[in-house]
């Protein structure tokens, strides 16, 4: 009797271990990852801040896809609306010469180095090579347009001969614009030229 019920009860004990395990493994594993729940939260805090940065007319729609454009269409109406009211009329400075000194938005440095140079009659480097480059392109625009209206036909030894000098002259223009680009400040680099492009303006 002792024996059977030492061993009714070791299996209940036992019955009542598999059932705590198995309650504890379903649990643990229908539980979220900890490294899920702190990533999903980490992605709703970054989405979060960048809509606080969006426009009210452009928040809420989820993770919709929002261009460059989009932001600019919503400060183009602003500006328009702003027009409407009549909020751009009697502004400080209306009617007046704008000071053009000083560029807010330079760094101070340059904006200081660049007066001393305008003062003494002199520009930056970027802006000399700027105008010589304009120059060059006008030039070697109208000797193309010249040669090519000159032409017989895309077999004319003439033609070949202009066109082998024209191609060394835009080599040397885009070596000037290729160095241009590396000294100028940020936003006002420029193109290259390009033969097959040139030459299919004027066919």
């Amino acid at each position: 009797m002792a024996s059977s019920h030492l061993i009714r009860r070791s299996m209940v004990n036992q019955g009542h271990l598999i059932l705590l395990y198995n309650t504890r493994r379903a649990s643990f594993s229908s539980a979220p990852k900890p490294g899920k729940n702190a990533s999903h939260h980490l992605s709703a805090v970054i989405d979060a801040a960048k809509e606080r940065k969006l426009p009210p007319e452009l928040r809420g729609h989820g993770s919709a896809l929002r261009s460059e454009t989009d932001i600019i269409n919503v400060a183009e109406q602003r500006i328009w609306q702003s027009m409407k009211e009549g909020q751009f009329e009697n502004l400080p400075g209306k009617g007046k010469p704008l000071d053009l000194s000083t560029n807010p938005h330079a760094d101070p440095a340059e904006d200081t180095l660049f007066r001393i140079l305008s003062k003494n009659g002199c520009a930056p480097e970027w802006v000399e090579l700027n105008k010589e480059i304009r120059t060059q392109v006008n030039k070697w625009r109208f000797a193309l347009k010249k040669a090519w209206a000159n032409r017989c036909n895309q077999s004319d030894p003439q033609w070949i001969e202009s066109a082998e000098a024209l191609k060394l002259q835009m080599s040397v223009i885009n070596n000037k614009v290729f160095r241009y680009n590396l000294i100028v400040p940020f936003g006002r680099q420029m193109f290259g030229l390009k033969w097959e492009k040139e030459v299919a303006r004027l066919a």
